[in-house]
């Protein structure tokens, strides 16, 4: 893998990868620079094969506050034609996070502000902290939270985005959680790795392909048609009975043995 400065990447034996925001000093703020390095470690990431999950996490006891103050300051003197370059491409790397076709868990071992929701909001399941605060903070700069909108909408809903990007209300992780933005919340670090390593021995269990499939389904199923779900749904079971998976996984069900995407 290339070298990162802003990212640190650690892939273990079982092909688990930890991806890290590593900028401690300014609480993981995603500059620019910071998430063109999240998007190059997760595209190698995920065109390696023998990466089955990757886990999202900050560095310090920040996960992220969001924007980077030095690019806001960046933009006010840019044109508008910058602005909408920039956006354009804050933009296309969230999309290509959420679209992974591995499991991105959310190991959210902080507070999280901004386009810190944003990343929460991609990931396939996030756990966080009770005690660190969450807040889309946009509208008391007199700025809105545009580019991570599609993604904290699809994950809170409309109500649950009414409620926080109005008024910039703050949440702690038990809110985040009745929100919808957080699927699980501990008390501490060491429960938080606990939780972590339940979700990842979860995933190791899945077939990486079926996996993989199941996400394309969410996004196609979510944004088209009952009519059009209709063949695509029918279709998609079909190639998935086509599948060598499948067949692996009917013969170890049948012979009482693990099948050989497990350990």
């Amino acid at each position: 893998m290339s070298k990162l400065e802003m990212i640190d990447v650690a892939v273990d034996r079982r092909g688990v990868a930890r991806l890290t925001l590593n900028r401690p000093e300014a609480k993981n703020a995603m500059s620019q620079p910071l998430m063109r390095e999240l998007r190059s470690a997760a595209r190698q990431l995920a065109e390696d094969q023998a990466v089955r999950v990757i886990v999202l996490s900050g560095s310090g006891e920040v996960f992220s506050a969001g924007g980077d103050l030095k690019g806001m300051t960046a933009q006010a003197a840019n044109t508008r034609e910058g602005r909408i370059a920039d956006a354009t491409e804050f933009a296309t790397i969230l999309s290509q996070l959420d679209c992974l076709a591995k499991p991105l868990i959310g190991r959210i071992n902080g507070s999280a502000f901004g386009g810190g929701l944003g990343l929460i909001s991609i990931c396939d399941i996030a756990i966080g902290l009770a005690d660190a605060t969450f807040r889309l903070s946009e509208v008391t700069l007199g700025l809105i939270p545009a580019t991570i909108s599609p993604y904290v909408v699809a994950k809170i809903g409309v109500p649950g985005a009414r409620r926080i990007m109005l008024n910039a209300c703050k949440l702690d992780g038990n809110g985040a959680a009745r929100l919808g933005l957080l699927d699980d919340v501990v008390r501490s670090i060491e429960e938080l790795d606990e939780a972590v390593d339940r979700e990842v021995a979860a995933a190791l269990t899945c077939a990486p392909g079926a996996v993989a499939r199941a996400k394309e389904l969410i996004r196609f199923v979510s944004t088209h048609s009952a009519e059009e779900n209709l063949v695509y749904t029918a279709g998609a079971l079909a190639d998935a009975w086509e599948t060598a998976e499948i067949r692996e996984g009917i013969d170890a069900f049948f012979h009482k043995r693990k099948p050989n995407w497990q350990a």
